[in-house]
């Protein structure tokens, strides 16, 4: 159900320059199919203006405060980018949530003023506010700017990190319950939301799977000639607290004679790790994002061995559709945001049933179960995802 006409302002924890893609950046350029969006980059804060003044994108940011450069740039029809002329206090360091959110509701009135600037140059109304996750600088936005209404979206378990926890664990929870509606992209994360607010909805995950396409042809990599298959392969950033070391050890001594690659950065965890003692275990670093498709289907089957901890229990991990989207075996934990994909993937629930899955894989590798993977993946679209948003905000407007 499309939402049309209306004036929505995204805040976040990402700026719009930020390289990386971001599930805020593409969920805002789908409102903008139908709306207005000014999309407000995070303002700066003391300690970025000291260690980052010379990134070309928080220079500009300075310029723009000081009227040396322009604060809201059309990015393209119905889109904004907007630099903020506040300046924040950095205050995280502050060991006492009531003394911080005494100094944070300052930041945030700060804040909120530079956006009514933008509001009123924009001549937006009846806004609808969408926060990407920013539990902080967002936290009194909805009692200072009065919006329709006030959306929080939860992508991340971020309390499972420090810096998010000393002060969440108290005021997430407060800032979820005050919101008109709550939305997120994983299972997890949504019965999360629902503990503190009755609006609260989940609204899946979109993906961008246009490079991940299993019609496309791909000549297989330089560094795969003369491995033998069965090919196991992993693509993403090899971190030791996302990802199970122990799993991937223990597949390469069980089954020898497949062949493990992992392509990605590594950490020092990985990098010190026995795998690279393992003579079927084969790291080949990182790759241009345009060359992953290569590797994906060269892999017969591929992992996403994920550890389960604070940090990973809420994820809903993208790279699970890419690997589907090219029609391949995936052998992964179970998370319960993983349940959705229980009729897709095989869903390993101890380390030990890595091996034994990945033999299934193997052996059930048709084309009509290709077909099915393909299908499934692409309705995992940024379409989908937005237009349950809209579903959740239309719900809370009906009432």
């Amino acid at each position: 159900m499309v939402m049309e006409n209306r004036d929505i302002i995204v805040i976040g924890l990402q700026p719009w320059y930020t390289k990386i893609g971001s599930n805020c950046k593409n969920i805002a350029l789908e409102f903008s199919k139908h709306n207005r969006v000014l999309y407000v980059n995070a303002p700066l804060d003391r300690n970025t203006i000291l260690r980052a003044a010379q990134d070309p994108a928080v220079a500009y940011h300075i310029a723009a405060n000081k009227g040396e450069q322009p604060a809201l740039v059309k990015v393209q029809d119905n889109f904004w980018n907007y630099y903020p002329d506040s300046v924040l206090e950095s205050i995280n360091w502050i060991p006492f949530t009531p003394l911080f959110s005494l100094l944070n509701r300052r930041n945030n009135k700060k804040f909120a003023d530079s956006i009514a600037k933008a509001i009123q140059e924009l001549d937006f109304r009846n806004v609808i506010i969408f926060n990407d996750n920013d539990m902080f600088r967002g936290y009194y936005l909805k009692s200072l700017l009065k919006p329709a209404v006030y959306v929080y979206y939860s992508r991340d378990y971020l309390l499972g990190v420090d810096y998010w926890r000393r002060h969440g664990q108290t005021l997430e929870p407060r800032h979820i319950a005050n919101a008109d509606v709550a939305v997120a992209n994983s299972l997890y994360l949504t019965d999360m939301l629902k503990t503190y607010n009755p609006r609260s909805h989940y609204v899946g995950q979109g993906c961008d799977l246009r490079l991940f396409n299993a019609d496309d042809r791909h000549d297989l990599p330089a560094d795969l000639n003369g491995l033998t298959r069965p090919l196991i392969g992993y693509v993403g950033s090899l971190n030791s607290l996302r990802l199970d070391i122990s799993v991937l050890e223990t597949i390469a001594k069980e089954r020898p004679s497949w062949n493990i690659v992992l392509v990605g950065p590594e950490d020092e965890a990985f990098r010190s790790s026995a795998l690279h003692t393992m003579a079927n275990v084969h790291f080949l670093g990182r790759k241009e994002v345009n060359t992953l498709p290569s590797y994906i289907q060269a892999f017969d089957v591929c992992l996403n061995p994920q550890l389960v901890n604070p940090v990973t229990v809420g994820n809903y991990p993208l790279k699970i559709d890419e690997y589907l989207a090219m029609g391949k075996p995936v052998v992964a934990t179970q998370t319960k945001t993983m349940s959705l994909f229980a009729d897709y993937v095989y869903l390993a629930e101890r380390p030990a049933g890595y091996v034994p899955l990945i033999e299934k894989a193997l052996q059930e590798n048709t084309p009509s179960r290709q077909a099915s993977r393909i299908a499934f993946a692409r309705t995992h679209t940024w379409e989908n995802s937005v237009n349950e948003i809209y579903k959740a905000v239309q719900s809370f407007e009906s009432v």
